[in-house]
Order: structure tokens, then sequence, then C-alpha cells
């Protein structure tokens, strides 16, 4: 199966986008088709064996739409040049400006008079004593502004012929009913001055004129949802400076290629993902983790493409481009979980399908209601224009795309990376959390945590495991090298021989012939060495979580050394956080039961789940899923793949690695477990938006239509105009589509 993306031109309202999915899951091979319409873009997934692009293309384009194969291979700088979006609204403006300028002369000529006397006006285009003249200067100023709203007749007549009707049709059929009855009523003033008051020009121009504007403001709006995604694409220099032969070039970023050095000076940007080669300073990556804090690098250290260099001149060797770069792979996560629909749109999308057709019908039944009950034609076709314009579903389509767009967009601005619309509304009815230990809880490396000796000092403890460990590569043998280091040793016992012991330690022999050994209880009664004297603490520190590392010189045992992975500072505040919302927290591990215990009270988790296997971990998901709990599982997105998979929500927590942004629903890019709060108080937050978009535009059609129809006329006089018909509509867009961007000032 081929997934592809296309870009689909003449969409308005969800009856365009429910259309354009329509045709093409009618089509041979194709396994699911998504529209989304604030985007304009169509995700597909298809058998290329049996489906080809061309087609795809030419049923969109029968069913009255444009459409075009998004191309590339991912990289930031092809997404970069695509700004047809900024032209089309440039042109947008010019001719909304004009056809504001034409509708408010014939406001002016065609209301202007009845609604205040002795308004000044040519007496040729005087309504009583020239009422020709005065018609054909309306039709003079309409047409213009017809044409400039072309499009919608184009559009709305295509969609009917197509038989997928959508807002264009509702606009057309009103507008052109309204024009073309104003046109003959022309003609016939001649000979009946009188049905000068049964002119309906502004209606049609007007209604143009609104509509347009409500567009206009739409897209603005949404533009305004992707600023997400531009903030992170400007992320990247234009340029950067290339070294080569001892000199310094200015080239483009897309010419560089892995393995080439390049110089990033204090306050540039990193312009891809490189390792430093030479030089130290800080590096602020704020925009893509969310950590706010600079982190130091040096040589060896790993950098971010469109990462900030704050201080220290860097030569960087890139290490990937193109697709392959971190911040692409950001934006394209972001960019699918724009694409995906959450299951909470398949209902208005079910509506908006047959909306239109039950519209059309609704305004034809007002209308012959109104004139089988004796009211004029003219009447009768101001209900019937009423209905179709206010009735238009386009804020239902923009109601759940819109939230969606700005809540993961909010994310990505804070390092939490949402894969989809559907992962981001299952996010909210997490009722239990449940945390992998290493890594996630803890920092996922060793550390000396406590040095016992009552015949050495800590440093002498140290510098003499240190002289036996420094030639091992165990984490454990790391973690006492690491306190070393920090405490300045260089380590200057000489070691003659050394053997290490599989599940036991370390034995080795000084140049002088003395005997060290480190490690556990086993290999000291192997040796013959009594650990009685240090036997509480031992015991202490194993239930504590600890590794009691015993140190033993000259067959006398000089002290214990307690390694343990250490619980993150974030750790117990995320727990908190958890609570706080009303979630159980379970903390699962392999580890002993005790340790496990001893990091669970640490942190406060309401369950400890130890000594369980790697591949039964998804197991514990799926009981938990059975007693009826919506689960979410954070891990570090690689040793717990089986349980990321099996659990409602798999949540990655570590650094944006490669294989973490390939395989969870939920990226925390940041190495902090409070962000797991955040994610599920942005889930949500999106998720209260999106209703309350739904419950508006819902709303807004299910009162407008009534008032449209002429229900309060009979009882309050009360009657709709059209030109009200069109602002109420598009007003109810913008609505929609602000309320989204509200989110964007919410903390997470």
């Amino acid at each position: 199966m081929k997934e592809e993306s296309y870009k689909i031109g003449g969409m308005h309202c969800a009856a365009c986008s429910s259309a354009v999915e329509r045709v093409t899951r009618k089509l041979e091979g194709v396994e699911r088709s998504d529209v989304n319409l604030p985007l304009n873009r169509m995700t597909i997934v298809y058998d290329e064996s049996r489906l080809s692009p061309d087609k795809i293309i030419s049923k969109i384009e029968k069913a009255g739409f444009t459409a075009e194969l998004i191309n590339g291979d991912g990289s930031i700088s092809q997404r970069k040049t695509d700004d047809s979006s900024d032209k089309a609204l440039i042109s947008e403006r010019r001719e909304l400006v004009v056809a504001c300028i034409l509708s408010v002369i014939l406001l002016y000529v065609s209301m202007g008079s009845m609604m205040v006397s002795h308004l000044p006006l040519p007496e040729i285009l005087s309504m009583h004593s020239h009422p020709v003249n005065f018609a054909m200067f309306q039709m003079l100023l309409s047409v213009p502004i017809m044409f400039i709203g072309r499009r919608f007749f184009i559009g709305g007549f295509r969609s009917l012929i197509n038989k997928n009707p959508n807002m264009d049709a509702l606009v057309a059929v009103s507008c052109t009913a309204s024009f073309l009855f104003s046109v003959v009523t022309t003609f016939q003033l001649s000979d009946n001055p009188g049905k000068v008051h049964s002119l309906y020009y502004e209606s049609a121009a007007i209604v143009i004129t609104l509509v347009l504007l409500g567009k206009h403001l739409e897209s603005n709006s949404k533009e305004k949802t992707k600023s997400a995604i531009v903030k992170l694409m400007e992320l990247t220099p234009d340029t950067a400076i290339l070294i080569r032969d001892n000199r310094q070039w200015e080239v483009p970023t897309e010419t560089l290629k892995v393995g080439d050095i390049v110089l990033v000076k204090p306050g540039a940007k990193i312009p891809l993902d490189g390792i430093v080669k030479s030089g130290e300073g800080s590096v602020n990556e704020a925009m893509l983790t969310g950590e706010s804090m600079p982190v130091e690098k040096a040589a060896g250290s790993e950098v971010i493409g469109g990462s900030i260099n704050v201080s220290g001149a860097l030569y960087v060797e890139i290490t990937r481009i193109g697709q392959d770069t971190t911040l692409s792979k950001i934006i394209k996560f972001v960019e699918d979980a724009q694409n995906k629909k959450a299951p909470i749109s398949k209902v208005a999308d079910k509506v908006a399908g047959i909306f239109v057709p039950i519209v059309i019908a609704v305004a034809l039944l007002s209308a012959a209601v109104w004139l089988a009950a004796g009211e004029s034609f003219a009447f009768a076709l101001k209900i019937f224009t009423s209905v179709l314009v206010i009735a238009c579903p386009c804020a239902m389509g923009l109601a759940t795309p819109t939230a969606i767009i700005v809540g993961t967009g909010l994310g990505a601005s804070h390092g939490i990376l949402i894969r989809s619309g559907e992962a981001l509304e299952t996010t909210h009815k997490t009722n239990v959390v449940v945390l992998d230990k290493t890594g996630t809880v803890t920092e996922g490396k060793p550390r000396v945590t406590e040095i016992v000796s009552d015949i050495l000092s800590d440093s002498e403890l140290i510098d003499i495991a240190f002289a036996a460990e420094s030639l091992s590569e165990h984490p454990l043998a790391k973690a006492i090298a690491d306190e070393a280091n920090s405490r300045g040793f260089l380590n200057e016992k000489a070691i003659a021989s050394f053997e290490n012991v599989p599940g036991m330690g370390i034995k080795a022999f000084t140049k002088e012939g003395q005997p060290l050994c480190v490690g556990n209880i086993r290999l000291m009664e192997s040796e013959g060495i009594s650990t009685e004297k240090y036997a509480s603490d031992i015991s202490r520190l194993a239930g504590h979580g600890q590794t009691p590392m015993l140190v033993a010189f000259n067959g006398i045992l000089c002290g214990v050394i307690g390694v343990a992975d250490t619980v993150k500072d974030t750790s117990k505040e995320a727990v908190e956080k958890l609570r706080a919302m009303g979630i159980k927290t379970v903390l699962l591990t392999g580890d002993n039961r005790a340790a496990a215990s001893y990091i669970g009270g640490i942190i406060g988790t309401d369950d400890v789940i130890a000594e369980v296997l790697p591949g039964d971990k998804a197991a514990v998901i799926e009981k938990l899923q059975q007693d009826g709990s919506t689960v979410m599982m954070v891990g570090d997105g690689i040793n717990d793949a089986p349980a990321l998979a099996m659990a409602d929500i798999g949540c990655a927590i570590g650094s944006g690695s490669d294989i973490a942004i390939e395989s969870a629903d939920i990226v925390l890019m940041k190495n902090n477990l409070t962000d797991v709060a955040g994610a599920i108080k942005l889930s949500r937050l999106t998720i209260r938006n999106i209703k309350q978009n739904l419950f508006w535009a819902f709303c807004y059609n299910t009162l407008g239509i009534p008032i449209a129809a002429g229900v309060l006329y009979p009882k309050f006089g009360l009657l709709l105009s059209p030109m009200i018909g069109a602002l109420a509509m598009s007003l109810s867009s913008v609505f929609v589509v602000t309320n989204a961007l509200r989110l964007r000032g919410k903390k997470i």
C-alpha cells in the first residue's frame, strides 16, 4: 500500500471535503482517504498496482475540484518554497477591496433613499422618476461583483452537475435566482414602474461580497493555525559557513552533504544535525525540545539542526541531511498529526455529507409553503435565498481540524509531539498511567549514591575501587569511574593482572602483588573474605534499591559503595500532577520487589508491579485494559515497544531519538516526566475546544435555518435578510477558527 498527499483546490466547506473523500474512497484499491479542510490536503492510502495518481486526480477533478500530488523528499527547503497560499491571500485581498467598494456604492444607491430621506443621489438615478436607470445602474454594479465571486458559481454549478452539492452550490443557486429575478423585473419596469421595489441586485451582490469577506478572514485565521509548522521551518538557516581547504565558504544549507564541516558562530543557527568536532559552547534547543536552559556542547556532542549556538564557536560535522534530520522528522510528525482526523470529527463529516441536499430541499419547501400561503414570488425568493445562504456548513467542517492543528502545534512548541488526531482524542480519556522505571522514572545511568567505610576515607575507598574498575566496561564499573573522575583522581595504582568474574565482580593484583577485589557478596565468599562487619549496611543498601559493591584490599573488606540508578528530579512532581488530575499511576519494572517498592515510595505511585520480564509487560497493560481502564504506557520507546503498542496510548520519553519518534503515539522531546501530565492536559483542552466548536456549528445551523425560513414572521414580523444571513454564515466560520486559536494562549 502506498501513502500519498495531494493539495486539493476549490474546497470551501465540510460538504466539499466530504465529497472529495466520498469519490476517492470509491476508487478501486483505496484503503483510506482523509481530507483536511483547513490545510486543503488529502492523504490517501491505496494499492499502487490497481490505482495511479493520474486516476486519483482525474476522479477529483470530475467531482469539481483540483488536485496536485505533493512530491518531495520531506526536506525543509522544499517546504519553504511553497508560498502559493500567500500569493492567493494577496490576490483575494485585492479582489475583496474592489468588491467592497462596489458593494458600498450599490447599497447607497439601492437602499440609501429608503433608509434616509433626501439622501443625495443624481436625479438620473432616481428610483421614482427614472426606475429603469435606477435598476440598470444596480445591474452594472452587480455584474463585476459576481464576476469577482465567479469561483462560487463555477464550483457550485459544477458540484450540482456532479451530484456533490457544496457551499458554493448554495451561494450560486441563491445569488443566481436573485440576480435573474431582478433582471426580469428590470425589463418589466417600462410597463410597470411599481415593480422597482422588487429588485434584489443588492442581495445577490452583497451576499457574494460578504461570503468573500468571510472566506478571506477565515483564510487569514487558518494561516495562523499553521504557525507552529512555519516557526519550525524557519529554524533552518538558508546559508551555512562551510570549512574546506582551510577556507570559509558561505553556501546554501541544502547543498551541504554528510561529512561536511561547518563553522557555527555565536548567535548563529546550527544548519543540520551533526557532531561537534572541536570547540565548546552552549546551545539553545528550546524550539525543538521545549527545554528552556541552554545545553553545554563540546567535542563529541551531538547537535540538532535548527538549534541556536548561544556562546562559543563550534566546528560541526554534518551527520544527517534532508528528511533524515531531526527537525524534518519533527515537522513531518506534526504535519501527519494535523492531517489525520480524530474520531470525533466523523460526526461532523457524516452530517456535512448529506447537509447541503437537505438544505436545498428545505429552501425549496419553505419557498413553496410561502407561495401557497399567498405571499408574492419576491417574498418566497427572499426566503429561498436566506435559507440557502445561512445554512452553509463551513463551521462544521472547520470545527475539528482547526482545533487539532492548533493543539498539535502547541504541543510541538512545548516538546510534546502527538502522532495523530486519534491519539490526541484518546489521550484525554486516560485514567491509568503505567511508568517504566529505568530511563523513565530514573536517569537510566548508574551512579555512586553512598560510600560506607570505617577504616578508609570516601576518597581512599573510591581510589582503590577505581584502580580495579577502570579496566572494566560494566555499567557499575563506569559509575565508580565517573565518581573518581569527578573527584579528579588519575588512577595512580598500577594493576598487574585483571580478571572479570561473571556475575560476581572483578579480581585484580597490583604490581606489588597485593590482591584487590570489587564485587558482590559471592565474590567475597569465594575469596574467603568475611562480610559480617558490613552486613547491616549491605542489607540496607539493597533494600533501598541500590547495588552494594564490596571493596576488599589485601584480603580485608575495606568498605561498601552503593551504586544505583537515581530517580529523576522531576519524577515525583510528575506523579503528583497526575494524581491531582485524578489519574492512577503504576510503576512497572523488571527489578526486584524491594528496589521497585523503594523507588515507588519515593515518587509516590499508587501501585508497583515488579520482577516483570520485558516481554510480559504487554500482558500487564492488557490486564489493566480488561479492568476497564484507558491506559497510557510511558517508556523509552525501544525496549518497551510491546507494552507501548498494547497500551491505548504509547508515550515515548527521552530526547527525541529516531526510534522513539517512529514508534510512539506521543513523543516527549524533553527527558522530563512532567510532560506526561502536560500531554493529557493538552488533549483535554483540545477536545473541550472541539466540542465547543461543534456545539456552535450545529446550534448555529439548527437555529439559523428556521429563522431564515420565516417561522418568526407570522407572529413577530421578523424576516432574515439574505445579506444578514451571509454575514452570519461568514462570522460563524471565523468564530470557530478564532475559538481554536485561543488554544495557543493556554498553559500546559
